[in-house]
């Protein structure tokens, strides 16, 4: 009894467990709980549920689609998906006129509603642009969103943005770009190549073909510097184009749930469901003196929406962009257009494609041990406060578990604190982009799935290019009851703007700016830079401002230069006590110490000054390297050599000739430029290591020197890359070390620092024991039959065992 008793036990527990894992393999899993009330009452939540304030079109009736086409009378889904994946249009906000007062151009796309690129336009006092493209020196034409023309060899302009070049030559959308600067193009890597020749400022013709006959009109347009194009596509990316990047339109919008069917975590949409994304969506605009805004909407039938077993919806985008703001204003708005209430959730991607500037010469300061990338992912919530994941890190996970690529931030099933969030963006070193709650709001609730990964082909980024990799984020909507005729709407704001410590303050991103160690050094230097720079000119500010604090550092420098002197004075006894205990490391040690303590000197004590600088010396170098002002700072106006002090000085290009493992973009050692700023720095610190260094006192001490000179030309390597602002501050505070030693030791007292006396041991009448070092080394070389054994070479009895 009791064995059949067990077996059916058995039995009936193996059943249980394999009808579980049928069930959790071939059915859907449940929907995750519907959030009834979505705005609490200290107002963090965005998103607002409307009742009924949106007539129903009365085809929630879905019916079944007769499988004999002839008795079709309407289009099938296939045919509806078809005819909205057609051609797209292309819309902008903002301008690039100086007058209209924009900060950014904004290019958008009807195929899903998103972002396909974000110019900075912002000017200066001077009236060039503030945010220019430092690594391009050729002249701008435009963005045009361009593809190769059907009918006529060309270009084919898609879109114009006003106050650029083309806008004000006169080239209109719709018109084929033939030629540029005298050179015919058909596509619009050729008509790239043309422009690489110009410089901005220069007269270029550029002959387009207008209208249906195609008729030839020659324009003439005045090139400009490049505005920085904060975000584009991977394939506009240039030289700093990286192979695996996938080119994806940012801030796209998908369904994350429909009624008891959910998007899966690593999925871009409901595979039941057609894809907002891929769609092309109705699009209008409107604008006034100081503010544009931007509106799209997709209408879903409950045909379309059958499979995934909802009724039909309509998708609702609006952007809005003020003049004089780097936040474009959005919302995200779903419409229940069935005639019964309908459980609903969204999934909003974040910005990508930011952009590469200086990727493969980064200084970037990263929390991490694995370091920082080009673009890496940094959000902030109440559980965990500030964090950033390393674009190299986000890819490595992709590589290491393919199945599940994404890293997640927070999930519904953690805590309320967790999904507090704050911010979230794409961050560069000195750009971010990314999403804020909108404006009185401190965080958003509404939220209840996030995650971080790349938008790349993983496996095809090549090996030392990884830092360049493309990143991103999404965030899911929590799930609304949405009545019949009603709407859920959420308001956020997306941020792409340049990361000055005022303006990030002002938006809660200030964390974003990471000083490392010392960071109260670092801000306070930074300040005084800024001060400094009222001269004029960045560089110049650089070396005052290094002068500067090397001068109040000066008590701590000459303590160390005297210590140093009483060094070199010491080797000598040293030397002799070196030989004396070859092959006793202990009693080396002792006399040493002896040796020291009987001539009144510390070894330590030149030790102290050197750390009582560090702190001023990291946090110098970190305000240096994180300062956005140095961006596009030139070493003198005139010259295109070292125009940027925030890059290397590219005084030559030698990328095109060069072996790709030493002038590689990431792959090289040492870049596609020549830099002459940091030979210099080498240069200069060899000269000090042979000034200052005291003399070899064995082969040992002679080993170790060697070792340091090639450690100095080892580090040139990778100082090679560092950007000329980093460089003039390196070589202003050699040469003051340099003249600064060579002053103290004119100013030091002439002869020795130690009584000869003291020296050899003789300290007059009060001679003691602890004084004879200078005796027992005489008396070894008057007697060298009976040298003097150091202990632990003495011989000892033997002792016999009992």
């Amino acid at each position: 009894m009791e064995r059949r008793l067990l077996t059916f036990i058995i039995a009936s527990t193996a059943f249980f467990l394999f009808y579980a894992a049928l069930r959790a393999k071939f059915l859907p899993p449940p929907p995750p709980p519907v959030v009834e009330e979505l705005v609490d009452e200290n107002g963090t939540g965005d998103i607002v549920v409307n009742e009924g304030d949106v007539e129903p079109t009365g085809d929630g009736e879905i019916e079944p689609i007769d499988p004999d086409p002839s008795n079709v009378s309407e289009p099938t889904e296939s045919e509806l998906i078809a005819e909205r994946s057609q051609q797209p249009s292309w819309m902008t906000l903002g301008s690039m006129d100086p007058s209209a007062g924009y900060m950014m151009l904004v290019t958008l796309n009807s195929r899903g509603g998103g972002i396909e690129r974000v110019e900075l336009t912002e000017r200066k006092e001077s009236g060039g642009l503030k945010y220019a493209r430092v690594d391009v020196r050729s002249g701008y034409l435009g963005y045009f969103a361009g593809e190769s023309s059907g009918s006529i060899s060309g270009v084919k302009v898609n879109v114009v943005g006003p106050g650029t070049p083309a806008e004000l030559a006169g080239v209109q959308v719709g018109d084929v770009i033939i030629a540029v600067a005298g050179q015919t193009v058909a596509t619009p890597d050729e008509m790239s190549q043309a422009l690489l020749s110009t410089k901005p400022g220069d007269e270029i013709s550029v002959e387009v073909a207008r209208g249906e006959d195609g008729a030839s009109t020659v324009l003439s347009a005045t090139l400009t510097h490049h505005p920085l194009d904060l975000i584009r596509l991977a394939r506009d990316g240039g030289a700093d184009q990286v192979a695996g990047n996938l080119s994806q339109l940012s801030c796209l919008v998908s369904l994350s749930q429909i009624n008891r069917k959910s998007i899966l975590p690593d999925e871009p949409s409901i595979s039941t469901a057609p894809n907002p994304a891929e769609l092309i969506w109705d699009a209008e605009s409107t604008a006034t003196d100081s503010k544009q805004s931007a509106s799209f909407h997709l209408e879903m039938s409950a045909q379309e929406m059958k499979a995934a077993g909802g009724g039909a919806i309509t998708m609702h985008r609006r952007y809005g962009l003020e003049a004089g703001s780097y936040v474009i204003d959005m919302s995200i708005e779903l419409e229940n257009r069935d005639d019964k209430p309908q459980e609903l959730a969204y999934r909003l991607d974040g910005p990508n494609g930011i952009t590469l500037e200086g990727w493969w010469y980064s200084t970037k300061i990263s929390p991490n041990f694995s370091g920082s990338a080009a673009r890496d992912l940094v959000y902030n919530t109440a559980a965990e406060g500030h964090e950033l994941v390393s674009g190299y890190t986000l890819l490595k996970h992709s590589k290491k578990q393919p199945e599940d690529p994404l890293s997640a931030i927070f999930a519904p099933d953690g805590s309320s604190d967790s999904r507090n969030l704050r911010y979230i963006c794409v961050d560069a070193q000195y750009f971010t982009v990314g999403y804020i709650p909108s404006e009185g709001k401190e965080s958003f609730t509404t939220f209840r799935r996030g995650a971080g990964g790349v938008v790349a082909d993983f496996d095809a980024v090549p090996r030392h290019q990884e830092r360049a990799v493309n990143t991103s984020f999404y965030l899911d909507s929590v799930v609304a009851e949405v009545p019949a005729g009603g709407s859920m709407r959420q308001d956020l704001r997306l941020f792409a703007g340049p990361k000055q410590p005022e303006l990030l303050t002002e938006y809660g991103l200030e964390r974003c700016i990471y000083y490392g160690w010392f960071a109260t050094f670092a801000k306070l230097l930074g300040a005084l830079l800024h001060v400094l720079s009222g001269i004029g000119n960045y560089a110049l500010a650089i070396i005052l401002l290094t002068l500067t604090v090397r001068a109040c550092m000066f008590p701590l420098s000459r303590k160390a230069a005297i210590n140093a002197q009483k060094m070199q004075e010491l080797a000598p006894e040293m030397k002799k006590i070196n030989e004396q205990y070859k092959e006793d490391m202990e009693g080396k040690l002792k006399a040493q110490r002896e040796l020291q303590q009987r001539v009144g000197f510390n070894p330590l004590a030149g030790c102290l000054p050197m750390f009582l600088q560090l702190p001023i010396f990291i946090g110098l170098y970190r305000a240096l390297s994180v300062d956005i002002e140095l961006r596009q700072e030139a070493f003198l106006s005139r010259l295109d050599w070292a125009s940027n002090l925030a890059g290397p000085d590219m005084l030559y290009f030698w990328g095109d000739w060069l072996w790709p493992y030493f002038s590689g973009r990431g792959t090289g050692w040492l870049g596609p430029y020549f830099n002459i700023l940091p030979v210099l720095v080498v240069v200069l610190f060899l000269l000090q290591q042979k000034l200052f260094m005291p003399p070899a006192t064995d082969d040992q001490t002679r080993m170790t020197q060697k070792m340091m000179n090639i450690m100095t030309l080892a580090m040139g390597l990778f100082f090679f890359r560092v950007p000329a602002g980093l460089c003039i501050y390196f070589i202003t505070s050699s040469m003051w070390g340099i003249g600064e030693r060579i002053l103290v030791k004119k100013t030091l007292p002439q002869g020795s620092h130690f009584d000869a006396a003291v020296l050899e041991g003789d300290a007059g009448p009060s001679k003691t024991k602890s004084a004879t070092l200078a005796e027992r080394l005489r008396n070894q070389v008057a007697k060298p039959e009976a040298p003097v054994e150091p202990p632990n070479k003495r011989k000892r009895p033997n002792k016999k065992k009992k």
